[in-house]
């Protein structure tokens, strides 16, 4: 494999509240390898959980791999979020002090790959990683009023 895809997506209930990842890695061929969700601890915006979604997913894709193979791999982060695309390509400032901590830690994260790529997509097309998303906060939102 010389191109890893990811799609990523990060979600908050009351924003700030509880929170939730997912994210699929797939083969050059679009094709699904893995899926991953899970709820995270605190309560975070949505911005901070479309970083998390991507932190997570190249410190995954690098366990799964190993560092070796990693930096022969090019991956490429899709995502519905105009901010993190727009920060990690330079568009956009980073205004938040949580987000540039999130920022630092992502944009180092990039150095064990060979290459690291992040692409908006319409939210039409990360519709399985959004689901896995909402699965989990659903969950969390009737634990916290029930």
């Amino acid at each position: 494999m010389r191109k890893i895809i990811v799609y990523t997506d990060g979600g908050a209930i009351s924003n700030p509240g509880p929170a939730a990842i997912a994210f699929l890695i797939c083969n050059e061929k679009d094709q699904v390898l893995k899926k991953y969700s899970q709820k995270l601890e605190g309560n975070l915006t949505n911005n901070q959980a479309e970083y998390l979604a991507a932190i997570f997913a190249l410190k995954k894709i690098k366990a799964l791999f190993g560092k070796k193979l990693s930096k022969q791999n090019e991956v490429e982060i899709r995502t519905d979020s105009e901010l993190l695309v727009n920060q990690m390509q330079g568009k956009y400032k980073i205004l938040e002090k949580e987000l540039k901590e999130l920022f630092i830690e992502l944009w180092n994260l990039r150095l064990d790959f060979k290459k690291v790529v992040f692409k908006k997509i319409p939210r039409e097309k990360n519709k399985e990683a959004d689901k896995l998303v909402k699965e989990i906060l659903k969950t969390c939102f009737f634990l916290k009023f029930h």
